[in-house]
């Protein structure tokens, strides 16, 4: 009766989206249709793809379930199958709207990596293709957690995160960068709470909620939320969503939120996606931050109470424009989304907050640069990467990000950033909606910025290592860092150190080497307290120092730490830091604790890690 009841509602909603659709989807171009070959999904775009997704389901947080139907509009270039990726989900039957009955399909061999292709019969008429499926408790995109898991723990919470390519986990879908498109949805969910998505709320009332993406945009940012959550606007255009008893701090943090949109526009062009708002989850989310459009996805650790960490919300922001806009079409050019984005990210800062701040923030990334260099593959530090075979997650690396962006920054530095700057807005708006590879970037900067040829970007982009026109940056404010570390004036006289940001802590924990003892760290805690730090950067940064010198006092607090905390960027450093200090077994007696907490995306590594 449940299946009965689901389809017919399944039926009329596809119409009532599907018109909504159709009056919308002549505002915006269409991507140009490409030849894509992504070795990341097993679509055949070249006879049939997706145009536009509508939604309908069911979230059952006692099962741990999605149920519903995933409708594709499709274009169809004469084509008798298309070719969908999966990973983890169970299929019950498939509609076209041309036969408007069950037509056949076939399930693929699985691949740990890429899951499994789900091939449809279709005839050259078929134009939707509407797959009835169910995700299971252990799908990779999915997190449910218990009330405990949660700030409030009053209520279970669910959030998705898609990116590189486990939106195959919770839709059935064609998972790749490479294709843009629109959707819309309809949940269900339990009457006290929420749902949100990368997309505009349309209507919501008894626990049902839709929504409009009328933007084409890559699978992986179709991201879903459900949870006790508020709302509370910042301006006119954006707000932040949060669980009750955490709003006033994620308001408080985020005021500045409207004058970054503000400084973005300035820089590269109008906002496209009308509003931009900010959900704060809980702490198990993986990343700092995901550029969801219309919704980034953050997480809590960057409410410091100082906004000194508020920078993550600039990156994000910028993807608004580098990613979400114009979008690398494979994952072996990811660089395109990061570097641009943390170039981007710079100069919002630089606006706001002035160069001093800026320049703290490159030579942090740059000093992270340099560790990821000496410790990857030759082969992956290169901007363009080969990736077949392999999950895309092994390109997220300092590399795209920082190398990119200083790739970015010796560009500007030689040809004047009143040229490059307007070299970056023609940029944006020739991709806008639109995706490239690093062949296409190359061939257009040539073409616009003709004196680019003599900077050697092919060295940036396809050999190893950092070339060496790599801009050197200098700080003021991190030399007098430098000067206290050294002297130890901070043991003297600790008020020298009170206006110092999080930034001139990092520099300053960054500093400690072997050369400290036991009582020197004893020295500092006493003084700063940096093992019962609430700054999530500064205590990750101290518990690393402090394993790899045996300072033990952090045991407690790391542990802590470690359980509460899902962020990938800390966990990494602090399980490595102890197994390469002969503590595995502590490491991975912390690790059988947390890992009910954290995402897929972290125990994907942690488990690889600590074996």
């Amino acid at each position: 009766m449940k299946k009965i009841i689901l389809s017919l509602c399944v039926i009329a909603g596809m119409v009532s989206c599907d018109n909504q659709y159709e009056s919308n989807k002549n505002q915006i171009d269409k991507m140009e249709t490409k030849d894509i070959n992504d070795v990341h999904s097993y679509a055949q775009f070249d006879q049939a793809y997706t145009t536009h997704l509508f939604l309908d389901l069911v979230a059952d947080f006692d099962k741990k379930t999605l149920t519903g139907v995933a409708a594709h509009t499709i274009q169809n270039n004469n084509a008798s199958e298309i070719v969908f990726d999966i990973k983890d989900l169970n299929i019950d039957k498939i509609i076209t709207n041309d036969e408007g009955k069950e037509v056949k399909f076939e399930i693929g061999a699985e691949d740990k990596i890429l899951g499994k292709p789900l091939t449809v019969q279709i005839t050259p008429k078929t134009t939707r293709v509407e797959i009835y499926y169910s995700t299971n408790p252990t799908s990779e995109a999915v997190q449910w957690l218990s009330p405990q898991q949660t700030a409030d723990k009053t209520d279970p919470f669910l959030f998705t995160q898609g990116e590189a390519i486990l939106t195959r986990s919770w839709i059935p879908i064609q998972d790749s960068p490479g294709n843009k498109i629109t959707y819309s949805a309809r949940f269900k969910v339990p009457d006290s709470l929420t749902a949100v998505m990368s997309a505009k709320t349309t209507s919501h009332k008894n626990g049902e909620f839709e929504f409009e993406m009328n933007q084409p945009i890559p699978c992986y940012l179709i991201a879903l939320a459900i949870g006790k959550l508020e709302y509370k606007s910042l301006g006119a255009r954006s707000g932040v969503y949060a669980e009750p008893s955490m709003m006033e701090a994620c308001y408080n943090e985020f005021s500045d939120l409207e004058k970054m949109i503000d400084a973005a526009e300035g820089l590269y062009g109008p906002y496209a996606w009308e509003q931009y708002d900010v959900i704060v989850l809980p702490p198990s989310f993986p990343f700092g931050g995901m550029e969801n459009p219309r919704l980034t996805f953050a997480t809590p650790t960057i409410i410091a109470g100082d906004k000194s960490l508020t920078s993550l919300i600039a990156h994000e922001l910028a993807h608004s424009w580098s990613g979400n806009l114009a979008t690398n079409a494979t994952w072996d050019d990811f660089w395109l989304n990061e570097g641009f984005t943390v170039y981007f990210e710079g100069r919002i800062i630089e606006e706001l907050y002035g160069k001093d701040y800026a320049d703290m923030l490159s030579i942090l990334s740059y000093n992270g640069l340099l560790a990821e260099l000496e410790d990857l593959p030759a082969q992956d530090t290169r901007l363009k990467l080969d990736l077949e075979g392999r999950s895309p997650d092994d390109g997220m690396s300092a590399i795209a990000y920082d190398k990119g962006c200083f790739m970015l920054m010796m560009i500007e530095e030689n040809i004047g950033r009143e040229k490059f700057d307007q070299f970056l807005n023609s940029y944006f708006d020739h991709f806008k909606f639109k995706n490239l590879n690093t062949e296409e970037f190359l061939a257009y900067i040539n073409e616009k910025l003709p004196e680019v040829k003599k900077l050697n970007l092919e060295e940036w982009i396809y050999k190893p290592g950092l070339p060496s026109n790599c801009p050197k940056i200098v700080s003021a404010k991190f030399d007098k860092v430098d000067a206290n570390f050294e002297s130890k004036i901070y043991l003297e006289n600790p008020r020298s150190t009170n206006d110092w940001t999080t930034h001139e802590w990092l520099r300053f924990i960054g500093k400690i080497d072997t050369s400290w003892s036991i009582t020197d760290f004893e020295q500092a805690d006493k003084l700063f307290d940096f093992t019962n730090s609430g700054n999530s950067e500064i205590a990750a940064a101290w518990f690393e120092k402090s394993i790899r010198a045996d300072y033990k006092i952090v045991y407690p607090q790391l542990e802590a730490f470690l359980v509460k905390v899902g962020r990938r960027k800390f966990l990494t450093p602090l399980y490595r830091a102890m197994k390469e200090t002969g503590n595995i077994e502590t490491a991975r007696n912390i690790y059988a604790k947390a890992r009910p907490n954290y995402h897929f995306v972290s125990t994907n590594t942690m488990d690889a890690l600590l074996k």
